[in-house]
């Protein structure tokens, strides 16, 4: 591992490169709703042919980011879409964060999206888009994380964006060659997310992760004992130890000292991970490209895919809501799973 002072990589930023803090704040105008009772060509349409993200919010609705109709809102009544229609700059949704102020933010193809969560009180949904070039060059993003400090963390194809409450201002990580590229660099970070110690945790698509402790970096990467150094998610587990998805060597786990792998060799099959969750039971849920979703009890791996219901291949998102119910989306749309099976979930659900 490498140890790097962040003064080394982080010069301070000019008032001119300071970004704007206001954001487009944008008038909600009607979503397009989908009632139960309404006639369709399909008695049951999916919610989306691509699931990526799922979040639930303070109310107890399910926030579902779609690859290409925006983000999707069931309330327990009906299901409403969320796009540029309606004030929100996002047709692919690549990420969802809540922060203490129960606002929620999404990581988008045009940007960065806010919804103020008091607005739900009075019936209204309300979206700030940050998607102007003066804030992040017209960039896409693909990642985002709210800390406890209230501060709003943002990965885009060419690196990171910080947002403290009055701004945006980019986050240079100490990578250790020149990026370049507009769309999918090196540099993109896939997954951000803090540890209990208050450590900031960014993925790499070809440098390893970097943790940032507020002073120093440190980077993990395949010299070290991590599985690939394109990594694709990051994700703390109860006790205390770092599990890494990543895009070519399969799963490992890091206890503070040293990697453990799994891998298409000895655990799963195929060692593309674009998600891991851990679920109240403290079960590890895995996903490996084509094989569906793995669980992981501490001592075996158990496949969940065709066989057992779930014909999302390509799983992109695993969630545990409040009420306990397993959700996965992918390329095939939402499955929420009843202790044995998965179950698709259409417009029409089943939702419970």
């Amino acid at each position: 591992m490498k140890l790097l002072n962040i003064q080394a990589y982080v010069p301070l930023v000019s008032a001119a490169l300071l970004l704007s803090c206001g954001g487009r704040s944008q008038p909600t105008r009607s979503p397009v709703p989908f009632k139960a009772s309404e006639v369709t060509t399909q008695s049951n349409p999916p919610i989306a042919n691509y699931i990526r993200h799922i979040f639930q919010d303070k109310e107890g609705h399910l926030w579902l980011g779609t690859n290409s109709y925006g983000v999707a809102v069931y309330d327990g009544d009906s299901v409403s879409y969320y796009s540029n229609a309606q004030g929100f700059a996002g047709e692919q949704i690549t990420g969802i964060a809540g922060d203490a102020n129960d606002n929620i933010w999404f990581a988008t193809d045009q940007g960065v999206v806010r919804y103020d969560g008091s607005d739900e009180l009075q019936g209204q949904r309300h979206f700030t888009s940050y998607t102007d070039p003066v804030y992040f060059g017209g960039q896409r993003f693909w990642s985002i994380c709210a800390d406890r400090n209230g501060q709003i963390w943002a990965g885009s194809a060419g690196g990171i964006y910080r947002y403290d409450g009055a701004g945006w201002s980019p986050f240079p990580l100490p990578y250790p060659e020149e990026v370049s590229g507009e769309f999918i660099t090196a540099a993109t970070s896939w997954s951000i997310t803090e540890d209990r110690a208050g450590n900031m945790w960014f993925s790499t698509n070809g440098f390893g992760a970097f943790k940032y402790d507020g002073t120093s970096f440190t980077q993990y990467s395949e010299a070290d004992g991590l599985a690939d150094n394109s990594v694709d998610v990051i994700m703390e587990d109860r006790h205390g130890q770092m599990w890494f998805g990543t895009r070519h060597g399969g799963v490992s786990r890091f206890d503070g000292t040293k990697f453990t792998n799994y891998t298409a060799n000895d655990s799963i099959g195929n060692n593309e991970v674009c998600a891991i969750y851990e679920d109240t039971r403290g079960h590890i849920w895995i996903s490996s490209e084509g094989y569906g979703v793995y669980r992981y009890s501490g001592t075996a791996f158990d496949n969940f895919s065709k066989a057992q219901g779930l014909n999302v291949l390509a799983v992109q998102t695993i969630y545990e809501d409040r009420e306990g119910r397993l959700w996965v989306g992918g390329g095939g749309g939402l499955y929420r799973f009843d202790g044995t099976a998965f179950v698709h979930v259409g417009r029409q659900g089943p939702w419970k």
